[in-house]
């Protein structure tokens, strides 16, 4: 059926009929997309053509229209779109018949359940509006008339256009300070999980901006594949609405491989990814559209006065600053030299990128545009001037990213590294991560560039944080992956064999210093010379180190913090004693401090649990401000069966939420206890909400749980059922693998899961019933996720079997699924 034949249906029938026409046109497969929505808006013109027709003539009003604005008004209505209306009259008429008339459209509309935003208004009226409201103006910039008077409308439309055009210099600031605002709200669309199609930084609010400020002269927005990124997004946002059964503009984790099945796409990782390279396109035409307005405006209101200054003739031509061979500054943008030629002259691309992030300044949209166009392929391997210009940009720090971004948007990433298309705008679910792929890999080297001074080789630790998860790409270990394709890159762009080789090797092993320091026993010899094995020496000890800190700033708040930098050197520390020769093949007896003395001394004269309970101090962060480190809780007790889940249980029965643990045994004097064992388990908690217990509450339960008088999985059990999980993403199950060779002391087992209340008591629980004793635990939380280490020997205090070993680690996944 036509669009045609669907509007002569819904005039001939009624509210019915159009209802009827617009779930079929809903339902039809065949048709989606640009046709669908302006199909959708076709027929909806049909029909409120006809409410109108009928309206006036049972009013007798005269000198009226019905006016589409916002997305109903540029034909784009989506399966849940609000119907934006505006009853439009000349005045002549009183107002009962206007508004009769008006209740005569709107109650229909109404009646069917379609969403209406609508006003009455004079063409006078609706100048006013949109002189006081931008929002107003905004909407009434894409106004098309629907039915009645059209030259009331084009009158109206001339004048609004004619306001916009003659404020853009108050009014485009003012739409800039808009949208900033809800950028600042709703963050940038293509780094979010579940972004909002319309309203995020980079979606469809940031298009229609990018439409009104064309409308105004000033400047036009890189036509370049904007129009493909709308159609994108409105396409999501229509399979979206259609999915849910929502006027919705989230695009929610539970609905994404729903939308994706809609789209036809893989699932929902093509679906985000296919999103995201759309909101880059709206917000690199955002960014390169406001610099050019700020520029014209800025020169408009120079002009005058400099024209004043110089009697009246013509103004002076832009200086032009050189900043590199063939680079230049003009306008506070970075261009070519009259004299380039990119044709012959392959590094320019490199070299102009590099002048504008050292310089802190933009590069002109039409310079990226003409080398992209006209600059040859660097040779390879690259030459000396290349790589270093690209240590230069990586070294720029934060003007880095938007250099990246503007050669990323016109290919020339690609083209210099033809890797990267594989982490290109690649989502990254787990919360923990901030950006997409290529972001992190970006903002990892921008990281890096504030710890050059650390380090003897800069420029190898820059490459590697933009190589370090390359591999992401590629099915498997992305560690592995990433050593192969890094090696690769690396010689392509021109470092000799043995800097290939400790690329290479800082991309295999960029996870090893945080993993190892905050899931193994550092007091083991094992943990500290396997580490000291897969580094091999000193300064690729010191890259790794920087390495380690920058991958884990550049991934977010969650993933690093004075607690985990602390863990990690003393891991470096240790590790370079190895490598220099120092370390001696047995462990250091571990003194106690001086609390968790005399807290040890006191759990043996009671022979009793006792616990201290404290607010650890803040740390200055780099950047000045303190970091809350959390809560320490020290319990102290006689070595015996079940103090692990006992512990645990009574953390999560007060909503204690752990974010790190330590359970060893202390070493005292021999004058204080020979031959007692005496537990020290270090706790760093937080209240889930409302402040934190009493150490004597705490301190009396575990009492009773220790005597079996509490029942922690009863009442964790009682809990849990009345307050049911939240709906949501179903988690994946857990993982428990015993870690090879991690130490000749004794067994590791390493538990992955989903962090939730009681899963320590838990694990606890399934070690205790499996008749192993847990030497240490090493518990940290990352986001929603839980990696937490064992330390367990068998009756024979040894280290289990290999058999035993596996056995061990699939009873506690059983018992933990």
């Amino acid at each position: 059926m036509t669009s045609t034949e669907v509007t002569t249906e819904s005039e001939d029938s009624g509210p019915s009929g159009y209802a009827a026409a617009r779930l079929r046109l809903l339902q039809e497969k065949a048709q989606s997309g640009p046709p669908r929505r302006a199909a959708l808006a076709s027929l909806t013109d049909g029909w409120l053509t006809a409410l109108f027709a009928t309206a006036t003539e049972q009013t007798g009003v005269r000198g009226a229209a019905l006016v589409a604005v916002g997305g109903y008004g540029r034909g784009e209505l989506s399966p849940r779109s609000d119907l934006d209306l505006v009853l439009l009259h000349d005045g002549s008429a009183d107002a009962g018949a206007i508004a009769s008339l008006a209740d005569r459209i709107w109650y229909p509309v109404w009646d069917l359940g379609l969403a209406l935003d609508h006003s009455v208004r004079t063409p006078g009226e609706a100048r006013k509006t949109a002189a006081d409201d931008l929002k107003v103006q905004l909407g009434l910039l894409d106004a098309r008339p629907v039915a009645g008077d059209l030259g009331l409308v084009a009158a109206m439309r001339t004048t609004i256009l004619a306001d916009w055009r003659n404020q853009a210099p108050k009014r485009l600031p003012a739409l800039d300070e808009l949208c900033r605002e809800r950028a600042e709200r709703q963050g940038e669309l293509q780094f979010l999980l579940e972004p909002d199609l319309k309203e995020a930084r980079g979606g469809l609010r940031d298009a229609t901006a990018l439409r009104a400020v064309a409308a105004s002269w000033v400047a036009d927005a890189p036509r370049e594949g904007l129009a493909e990124a709308r159609r994108i997004l409105l396409d999501a946002r229509d399979a979206l609405h259609l999915t849910t059964g929502r006027a919705t503009d989230r695009l929610a984790l539970q609905e994404q491989d729903q939308v994706a099945a809609a789209l036809g796409l893989l699932d929902a990782d093509a679906l985000l990814r296919q999103v995201y390279e759309a909101a880059r396109t709206v917000s690199y035409a955002t960014d390169v559209t406001w610099r050019e307005v700020t520029r014209v405006l800025r020169a408009r209101s120079v002009r005058p006065r400099l024209r004043a200054m110089l009697g009246g003739g013509r103004t002076a031509a832009a200086e032009r600053t050189p900043l590199a061979e063939g680079v230049v500054e003009a306008d506070g943008e970075v261009v070519l030299a009259r004299t380039a030629r990119p044709e012959r002259d392959p590094v320019l691309v490199l070299r102009a990128a590099a002048a504008a992030a050292q310089s802190e300044l933009p590069v002109s949209r039409h310079v990226v545009r003409h080398l992209a166009a006209a600059a040859r392929p660097l040779p390879v391997p690259w030459p000396a001037e290349a790589r270093e210009e690209l240590v230069t940009l990586l070294g720029a720090g934060e003007a880095t990213i938007p250099v990246w971004e503007a050669l990323e948007a016109e290919g020339l990433i690609t083209r210099l590294l033809p890797d990267w298309e594989r982490v290109h705008c690649r989502p990254q679910r787990n919360p923990v991560h901030t950006w997409t792929v290529d972001r992190h890999l970006v903002e990892a080297a921008v990281r890096a560039s504030s710890l050059t001074r650390r380090v003897g080789r800069p420029d190898l630790l820059l490459v590697a944080a933009l190589l370090h998860d390359i591999g992401k790409g590629w099915p498997g270990d992305h560690s592995v992956a990433g050593e192969v394709i890094a090696r690769d890159v690396a010689a392509r762009i021109g470092f000799d064999q043995h800097d290939v080789g400790v690329i290479a090797s800082l991309v295999r092993h960029h996870l090893l210093l945080v993993e190892t320091a905050t899931r193994r026993d550092l007091d083991d010899p094992a943990t500290v010379r396997s580490v000291a094995t897969a580094v091999g020496s000193e300064p690729t000890l010191e890259l790794l180190h920087a390495l380690t800190e920058a991958d884990a700033l550049a991934t977010g708040p969650a993933a690093w913090s004075t607690w985990r930098a602390s863990l990690v050197a003393d891991l470096v520390t240790r590790v370079a004693a190895v490598l220099a020769g120092e370390a001696t093949t047995e462990p250091e007896p571990v003194a106690p401090s001086a609390e968790q003395e005399r807290l040890a001394i006191e759990a043996l004269r009671t022979g009793e649990p006792v616990l201290a309970l404290h607010a650890q101090a803040e740390t200055p962060s780099e950047d000045g401000e303190p970091e809350p480190i959390g809560v320490e809780l020290l319990i102290a007790l006689p070595d015996r069966p079940g103090v692990l889940p006992a512990a645990a249980g009574v953390l999560a029965l007060h909503r204690l939420t752990v974010r790190a643990a330590d359970l060893r045994a202390v070493e005292l004097p021999t004058e204080l206890g020979e031959g007692v064992d005496v537990l020290l388990l270090s706790w760093r908690v937080a209240a889930e909400y409302g402040s934190l217990p009493q150490a004597a509450r705490l301190r009396a339960d575990l009492v009773r749980a220790l005597d079996g008088s509490l029942d922690i999985p009863a009442r964790l059990a009682e809990r849990e059922a009345a307050y049911p999980r939240r709906r949501g993403v179903k988690a994946p199950p857990p993982r428990v693998t015993v870690a090879a060779a991690g130490s000749r002391l004794a067994t590791v087992i390493e538990v992955r899961a989903q962090d939730a209340p009681g899963l320590l008591h838990r694990i606890g629980r399934a070690l205790e019933q499996s008749a192993v004793r847990v030497r240490s635990a090493h518990v940290s939380t990352l986001g929603a996720n839980a990696v937490d280490a064992f330390y367990v020997t068998g009756a024979d205090g040894g280290p289990l079997s290999d058999a035993r070993a596996t056995e061990l680690a699939r009873e506690v996944e059983r018992a933990l699924g």
